[in-house]
């Protein structure tokens, strides 16, 4: 299980326009927002990643760096980047689904087409989205078994404004006894 304050595990996948993409290399000012998504099978991603588009620049103004990450190959990624007029999000595709599992990802089997007439692969991790800090620790991490109700991003912001005014620590740290 993933635990905020300790490290995260290693990221490595190519973007779309940006070369390999490197969390250990990562040097955000503040942090790196990694969303995991299903697929352009997904609508639900879609909506999902045109909100994240639309709110990367507020987040690069907290010093927050913003990636979309997939199991899908090139031709899929590519494929959402254009549905989603990504501007400003890096898109990463060819997530291992071993890797998707050391993230605490849930894998989803294949259930055909879905309602928008995309084969789903016959394997795809379902959403995560995290924080991590530039020493790589996690900050915040929301993992999830279906595609409905992801966090906010506008919310997110929101908080961020609040995290940096408080310099509030991360949260959900103890794995002592109880």
């Amino acid at each position: 299980m993933l635990v905020p304050r300790q490290a995260a595990p290693e990221l490595v996948v190519e973007t779309l326009d940006h070369g390999r993409f490197d969390l250990a290399a990562e040097k955000p000012a503040r942090m790196a927002l990694v969303c995991f998504y299903r697929g352009l099978h997904c609508p639900i991603c879609t909506s999902y990643l045109k909100e994240l588009e639309r709110q990367t620049p507020a987040f690069a103004d907290r010093g927050v760096t913003t990636i979309a990450i997939s199991s899908d190959g090139e031709t899929r990624a590519r494929q959402m980047a254009e549905k989603i007029g990504a501007a400003n999000l890096r898109i990463g595709y060819g997530l291992a689904l071993n890797e998707a599992r050391k993230w605490g990802l849930y894998i989803s089997t294949s259930r055909g087409k879905t309602s928008i007439g995309i084969e789903e692969p016959s394997l795809f991790s379902e959403p995560g989205l995290f924080l991590v800090r530039p020493d790589q620790s996690i900050y915040y991490l929301s993992v999830q078994s279906m595609p409905f109700v992801r966090p906010n991003f506008a919310e997110m912001v929101q908080a961020l404004d609040f995290i940096i005014k408080n310099d509030y620590p991360a949260r959900g740290e103890y794995t002592g006894a109880l």
